[in-house]
């Protein structure tokens, strides 16, 4: 079946596996940033604003981790999936990234840039998750060339 749903399915796998895979590499490395950006700006201790910044680094690194484990927890699953696990299911919690959980960014303005940036980068990457999975889940189109090919055959 050309064009058809049977072609986009076995085109679209492939590709999807593909995403999954440099997502998660993606992510397992953001991760490790996060660890030692959020461990070195805790040990430092340079933070203006003593114990209540001490107090909002730590909120923010349990967001940011947060944020980063749901990801990988979301592309793990899709790596069973893709290998046929029977207990990895399309209807599963896992295969449903969330909702975002935001950062506080009065918060993080106190921070040094790199955590800044990681927590930035986390933000990023779930929102390219989450926006990957809308649509995975969204019915397939017609590619624009399969639409005048219709409108030729009409007429013909």
């Amino acid at each position: 079946m050309i064009g058809g749903r049977t072609n986009m399915v076995a085109i679209d796998i492939p590709v999807q596996r593909a995403q999954v895979e440099n997502l998660y590499v993606e992510a397992m490395l953001l991760a490790d940033e996060a660890h030692a950006a959020f461990a070195a700006q805790r040990d430092l201790g340079d933070l203006g604003g003593g114990a209540l910044m001490q107090i909002g680094l730590a909120c923010e690194s349990l967001k940011t981790t947060t944020r980063l484990m749901h990801i990988i927890a979301w592309l793990l699953h899709r790596r069973a999936m893709f290998a046929g696990d029977p207990g990895a299911g399309p209807h599963d919690s896992a295969a449903r990234i969330g909702a975002p959980l935001a950062a506080d960014w009065d918060i993080c303005a106190g921070f040094q840039t790199p955590v800044r940036r990681i927590i930035a980068a986390s933000e990023r990457l779930f929102d390219r998750i989450a926006a990957i999975e809308a649509g995975w889940a969204s019915p397939p189109t017609a590619a624009p060339v399969h639409a005048l090919l219709a409108q030729l055959e009409a007429r013909l």
